[in-house]
């Protein structure tokens, strides 16, 4: 939805016409006809714009698009979002179940959505950790090539999970043979 400027006339089903008085960074402050000054956020969609204010000059300042944008390139540079990894359809709904060795003991159910994410936390967490590796500033190269060794070897370890992801391109890869 585009920004909208104070003193725009605008329409909400519940509270009827309005003018937009404030614009904040994630809301509109609206005084309608029938409830009197509210509050709604931009994201609402139930608003219909009745008349554009032209005369009023845009936001100074950053779009709440805008500081999104931001904070989702600082947070992915930092490897701290999580992608969205699907697990395998037949996987859904289903359960992991850990039976003990021992028939006087209570085997251990666990839903499969909850050890995947484990898994899929598990592998992000990895990445970041090799990432720390490779910008280390202390580190030289030979060591930083001896850590991430270490790094894929664990990758290896961890590719018995791949069957649970629903595309090859999450799949853990460790070292390729020769």
């Amino acid at each position: 939805m585009e920004e909208l400027t104070v003193g725009t006339r605008v329409e909400h089903p519940r509270y009827g016409e309005g003018i937009i008085s404030k614009n904040k960074l994630t809301a509109y402050e609206i005084f309608f006809e029938k409830g009197g000054k509210i509050e709604i956020t931009k994201r609402n969609t139930d608003l219909t714009v009745l008349e554009k204010n032209v005369d009023a000059h845009p936001q100074k300042g950053l779009t709440l698009s805008e500081v999104e944008n931001a904070i989702k390139y600082v947070l992915d540079q930092n490897g701290a979002l999580n992608a969205m990894v699907p697990l395998g359809d037949k996987w859904k709904g289903g359960t992991l179940l850990l039976q003990p060795a021992n028939p006087e003991l209570k085997p251990k159910e666990i839903p499969v959505e909850a050890f995947f994410h484990k898994i899929v936390m598990l592998r992000d967490r990895l990445r970041v950790l090799e990432q720390n590796i490779n910008s280390h500033k202390v580190l030289t190269d030979e060591e930083k090539v001896d850590l991430q060794q270490y790094i894929t070897r664990i990758y290896g370890s961890l590719t018995t999970f791949n069957v649970l992801f629903a595309e090859k391109e999450h799949y853990f890869v460790g070292a390729k043979s020769k």
